[in-house]
């Protein structure tokens, strides 16, 4: 729980010293009161900021729901995925797109981590949200939900993301940014996803890959707006045969 947070880093410098001069000081018998101190008084504030965030997930999901926003049966799982900002960008674009939960899975920065927050810009209070130690636990919990899941990565066997028909209440997993979605999480999956490559590099940002796949899947459920007049392009005039 507290993981990356102030109290985490007191007591992991106190701990693990990272050098001679720091070993020096944590060996000095008035040290671990101090730090003990220290770490105690940490935790009560991270508390206390974890359970403003949630009063604050709680007005903001009302909010959304007074102004009658549309929410989708869209969830997204991360898969280890390493950068807070990257998770936070993914945080924008689900509200954006009325997804409707995002399940964080492993080390994956979750909230309210705060580098997380800062890239998200509010939205992360907007939309629902669940942690599991793992993508396996998070998959088998989602199944028993009735939640199609399918993984998106680039293999031998992936279907071309745009030729797939997307089921109601359907997840999509995005997996780490160097070795992608886990071996062991693919063998899980009945479908695997990919998005074409045109350059020398083989691969996208996940928050950008995300992007493509949660636009795809509503505009195969119906819900962009019809095409304009003004978009058709110039209308081509038949020309009279002269018969």
């Amino acid at each position: 729980r507290f993981f990356g947070s102030s109290a985490s880093r007191a007591y992991h410098s106190f701990v693990y010293p990272k050098n001679e001069k720091a070993l020096g000081v944590a060996e000095d018998p008035r040290r671990a009161r101090m730090v003990a101190t220290q770490v105690a008084y940490l935790a009560r504030e991270q508390k206390a900021h974890d359970a403003d965030y949630l009063r604050n997930v709680d007005l903001r999901q009302q909010e959304r729901a007074v102004a009658k926003l549309p929410t989708f049966p869209l969830t997204i799982i991360l898969d280890n995925v390493r950068s807070a900002s990257n998770v936070g960008v993914i945080f924008r674009v689900a509200e954006t797109a009325g997804v409707k939960e995002i399940i964080t899975c492993g080390f994956t920065p979750h909230p309210p981590n705060p580098k997380l927050l800062k890239t998200a810009l509010g939205a992360v209070e907007y939309v629902p949200t669940r942690h599991f130690d793992s993508t396996a636990q998070a998959l088998e919990t989602l199944q028993a939900e009735g939640v199609t899941v399918w993984a998106c990565e680039t293999t031998s066997d992936s279907e071309l993301y745009s030729n797939v028909e997307y089921p109601q209440n359907v997840g999509l997993i995005f997996g780490n940014e160097v070795i992608g979605v886990d071996t062991d999480v693919l063998t899980l999956c009945p479908k695997t996803l990919k998005i074409p490559m045109f350059g020398i590099k083989n691969s996208l940002n996940v928050g950008t890959a995300m992007s493509v796949l949660v636009f795809e899947v509503l505009r195969q459920w119906g819900h962009f707006p019809s095409r304009s007049p003004a978009c058709a392009g110039p209308k081509v005039e038949e020309q009279s045969s002269g018969v």
